[in-house]
């Protein structure tokens, strides 16, 4: 009876034993009342899709950005970026992302720069850029990449021949955001003929001396309004170029004050060069009229040469439309410095102008490619049935119209620059009649 008794508590022990066992398994179903338990697996088979990885194009934007010409690639900078944010860096499904590439005003630095800027960042089209020496080189790797590059400023006809001497490889320097130097020189010429018909200006003789930074932009500068002076019955006494970098001028101005010459005229890119040319000639005593091509491409220009500015002819356009000034305020109030319209002004147009080949690339062929963007520049810009222009949103010029490229076309409702005199920090029109408000004048 006893044994009986071990034997049955003995099974009862070993009957809860397995009984907590079976319990605290991990297999175990789930209690019927254990409903969100069950319920979350349509949850997880539910979960929205991970979102697609977003497209990016990525564009070059060239400009002088360190250097004696820093000044104006910051305006190049400012310019490009208040385009990009109209659209808030957005064309379609793509983000557009700009690459600075620093010339440094260099044409073997700038090329490295750009191949650069596309082996390693992979940009697949390119905008802007001011030197024509810098072009000159760039335009080997546009064509050995097969890059599309828009609007740059470079004006020399070296671009031109290049461009015309093979357009299936050169052609990827699409356009230029500066005609041939000759295509715009024509007006001072035309202006200081005006005026000695008028009887406004009396220089004693028709003769003049060039000068200008020796670069492809000012040797063709100097090359191309000396041509048109001589036509006109001008002599030219001697032409001087120097480095682009040079401050220190009273040498050659007092040869030029020694010639006593009516006109000096001539260019540089870069403003301390430049600005310091203009004030050494008022302090050498040279009463010579004076062209210099490019002064005011900084707004500040006036800062940089005071009075010495005065009867200054320069070719420049001005801030004639509100969406013209709207836009100089913005850039002002962005950066803290006074765009000029010929930089700042002009590489805002022709960023914006670069952004609708892009959404015109993009609707006609759905992506963006460094091949769609260029079928479009030659399907549709090189046409003329593509342009940029005041209905556009362009602050400018009028119509930019690149149907006879790679220059726009240069003419009254196109592309064009009137001549204005400085005096006292203001920019008085000279040239041409329906622009007028002031009559040329000797430095007395």
């Amino acid at each position: 009876m006893r044994f009986k008794s071990i034997v049955l508590l003995f099974t009862l022990l070993l009957a809860l034993l397995l009984l907590a066992a079976c319990g605290s398994s991990d297999t175990a179903e789930p209690a019927a009342n254990d409903a969100p338990a069950a319920e979350e697996a349509p949850a997880v088979e539910e979960a929205a899709p991970a979102a697609a990885e977003s497209k990016v194009f990525k564009v070059g934007v060239l400009g002088p950005f360190t250097g004696p010409s820093a000044r104006t690639g910051e305006e190049f900078k400012v310019a490009a970026e208040m385009a990009l944010e109209k659209i808030n860096y957005q064309i379609g499904d793509y983000t557009i992302e700009p690459v600075w590439v620093d010339s440094q005003s260099d044409p073997e630095k700038a090329t490295r720069a750009y191949e650069e800027a596309i082996v390693q960042d992979g940009i697949q089209a390119g905008v802007l850029n001011w030197h024509s020496s810098v072009a000159v080189a760039v335009m080997e790797i546009t064509a050995k990449y097969q890059v599309p590059h828009f609007f740059g400023f470079g004006a020399t006809e070296v671009v031109n021949e290049k461009f015309a001497s093979d357009p299936e490889k050169y052609g990827y320097w699409t356009t230029k955001g500066w005609p041939t130097p000759d295509k715009l020189s024509q007006n001072y010429v035309t202006a200081l003929e005006d005026a000695i018909a008028a009887g406004t200006w009396v220089p004693e003789a028709k003769t003049a001396v060039i000068y200008g930074e020796d670069t492809d932009w000012g040797r063709s500068f100097g090359d191309g309004i000396a041509a048109q002076l001589e036509a006109a019955g001008w002599e030219i006494k001697d032409y001087q170029y120097f480095p682009i970098e040079q401050t220190e001028f009273y040498p050659l101005l007092n040869k030029f004050k020694d010639l006593n010459v009516a006109l000096i005229a001539g260019t540089s890119t870069a403003p301390p060069s430049l600005s310091a040319f203009i004030k050494q000639a008022d302090e050498v005593g040279i009463k010579s009229l004076i062209i210099a091509d490019g002064l005011g491409w900084v707004g500040e220009w006036y800062e940089l040469t005071g009075d010495s500015s005065n009867y200054v002819l320069d070719q420049i356009p001005g801030w004639t439309t509100d969406e013209s000034l709207k836009f100089a305020a913005d850039f002002e109030a962005k950066s803290g410095i006074a765009p000029s319209p010929s930089s700042g002004g002009l590489s805002y147009d022709g960023m914006n102008f670069f952004i609708k080949v892009l959404q015109t690339a993009y609707d006609d062929y759905g992506e963006l490619t460094k091949e769609t963007v260029f079928d479009t520049v030659k399907n549709k810009v090189w046409t003329g049935e593509l342009t940029f222009t005041t209905a556009d949103g362009a602050i400018v010029m009028s119509n930019y119209d690149f149907s006879n490229p790679p220059d726009p076309i240069v003419g009254k409702g196109f592309y064009t620059f009137p001549v204005l005199q400085y005096m006292d920090g203001e920019g008085l029109y000279v040239w041409p009649p329906e622009f007028q408000n002031t009559d040329l004048q000797a430095k007395p």
